[in-house]
């Protein structure tokens, strides 16, 4: 299985730069996934390492092969890169049947009926559509028609998966199935997917690795988990997490090495870093980001709070708090729920609050708050 590694790869239209100088490995047999707002170059950088669109400068090597080099000249056809594309629409051709939509790619290779047949029982198997293979597309949902689609890329066994925005069509509850059948499939093709979303849930639950660009300019890469508990900057913070991640802004003053008091009006907390010690100047302004599940109403809470607003959904319940003035989301697991204005008390819980530098965005410490 390849590996991907781009070099410095730029993609500008005019004066406007959609990717800028992104540097990436993508691991053989890695689901890495390309997250970030509309506009932000995640589906310019898959079609640059398909072949689909020319880079304006930098380079791209796959499984140790560069496929494009704007300096040595090099620009290898997508049909010569081993790569499947999976798009957004699906692209079946109506006139056909499942099976014969399945066996278009290997019969333009000349592959032998027998050949042919073998692979794509193999492939209607492996996603359960067996049962459909002499229906027509309009005689299928969305999610079968998705995962003909799938069969269709996997049928000439490129050992690259290039996916973008494949589930966007689909309504939530078959977005959740869907996703559930990519992981699996990612695991029995043994194959190196490379997926783009603006959906930072999907993200989240499929990926080995997310890719998080702004803007054309790479954030963060690391795994999911990495991602969520030390976010590199406000950014990352604030785009990956549901609910998003509570921000307020507070001034400092140093307690000790490890230790500062935060205030922002009449709320007054104690901050422990566990790290980034000696981070902090006296009367510093500095951002404080709490994740929604950091907050704990409890009977024996040592903050008090008012109830602002409630959404339960069943499994959870989440919470708007008004805090000496300050609205601040926590999320209750369970079936609970509780009246607007209802008088709480509550902590913080855990030591993944975050402390940011409100002028470059910057993660410089995490710790526990009191």
């Amino acid at each position: 299985m390849p590996e991907i590694i781009l070099k410095n790869l730029t993609k500008s239209y005019g004066k406007s730069v959609a990717v800028n100088n992104l540097n990436l490995n993508i691991d053989n047999r890695a689901f890495v996934t390309l997250l970030g707002p509309s506009g932000c170059g995640k589906t310019t950088t898959l079609r640059m390492i398909a072949g689909l669109e020319t880079p304006t400068s930098g380079e791209i090597s796959i499984d140790g092969n560069i496929v494009f080099s704007s300096d040595k000249g090099i620009d290898v056809p997508p049909d010569k890169r081993n790569v499947g594309f999976l798009f957004q629409n699906y692209a079946l051709w109506p006139h056909m049947t499942v099976y014969e939509n399945i066996a278009f790619g290997l019969e333009n290779l000349k592959w032998n009926k027998v050949k042919i047949k073998q692979r794509i029982d193999e492939l209607l198997t492996m996603l359960k559509i067996a049962d459909y293979a002499s229906r027509y597309p309009a005689e299928l949902s969305g999610g079968q028609q998705q995962r003909v689609a799938i069969a269709r890329t996997l049928a000439t066994g490129p050992t690259t998966l290039f996916m973008d925005e494949p589930l966007s069509n689909l309504d939530a509850k078959l977005r959740m199935e869907m996703r559930t059948e990519l992981k699996r499939l990612h695991m029995e093709t043994d194959s190196t997917f490379v997926y783009v979303t603006h959906d930072q849930l999907e993200a989240m639950t499929l990926s080995t690795k997310i890719c998080l660009l702004k803007n054309g300019i790479l954030q963060q890469y690391e795994p999911p988990l990495i991602v969520y508990n030390n976010p590199v900057n406000c950014f990352t913070a604030d785009f990956v997490g549901s609910p998003t991640i509570n921000f307020i802004k507070m001034s400092a003053q140093k307690v000790s090495q490890e230790k500062i008091q935060l205030t922002a009006g009449d709320l007054h907390l104690f901050f422990t870093a566990s790290s980034g010690e000696g981070f902090i100047n006296d009367s510093q302004e500095l951002l404080l980001g709490i994740r929604p599940e950091c907050i704990r109403i409890s009977p024996n809470g040592k903050l008090e709070a008012k109830v602002y607003a409630t959404l339960p959904s069943g499994m959870e319940t989440i919470v708007t708090l008004d805090i000496k003035g300050i609205l601040l989301t926590c999320v209750v697991f369970g079936g609970v729920d509780f009246a607007v204005n209802e008088r709480v008390t509550m902590d913080f819980d855990t030591d993944k609050n975050i402390i940011f530098d409100p002028q470059s965005g910057r993660n410089i410490a995490r710790g526990r708050l009191q």
